[in-house]
């Protein structure tokens, strides 16, 4: 039987351990470009910031995802077009209206409804989106 020498067997243990413990690294992945979606939202919410400082800081998120290469996730863009509604740019707000029903066609549904609310809402006393 091959005994292995103690400095064989250190060197063993160190390259056993740095693999397991590169197995346990942390590797968070996400799916989506957040960026600070997360902190609009909240902000639109408590009313802590203007709809344009959102705009600009969402606008802004859109083209870190670019470069990026991932996708926002889904919300992000009718956020957008809440954001633009409220701040009276309903050409902008439909523009990401569609680009949300284009990414994320299960939102279809929620958009015509937002839409629509829009559209009787101008009608009506005002913009309540």
């Amino acid at each position: 039987m091959k005994r292995f020498s103690p400095t064989c067997m250190a060197a063993g243990m160190v390259i056993g351990s740095a693999v397991f413990l590169a197995g346990c690294a942390p590797t968070h992945q996400t799916l989506y470009y957040w960026g600070d979606y997360q902190t609009q939202v909240y902000g639109h919410f408590a009313k802590e910031k203007s709809p344009e400082e959102q705009i600009a800081k969402l606008e802004a998120g859109l083209e870190k995802a670019r470069a990026s290469g991932k996708p926002v996730p889904p919300g992000y863009n009718a956020h957008l077009g809440i954001l633009f509604a409220l701040s009276e740019h309903a050409d902008q707000m439909l523009k990401y209206f569609e680009a949300e029903k284009k990414l994320y066609p299960e939102s279809t549904a929620y958009i015509d409804f937002l839409l629509r609310k829009f559209n009787q809402d101008k009608k009506g006393a005002g913009n309540a989106i």
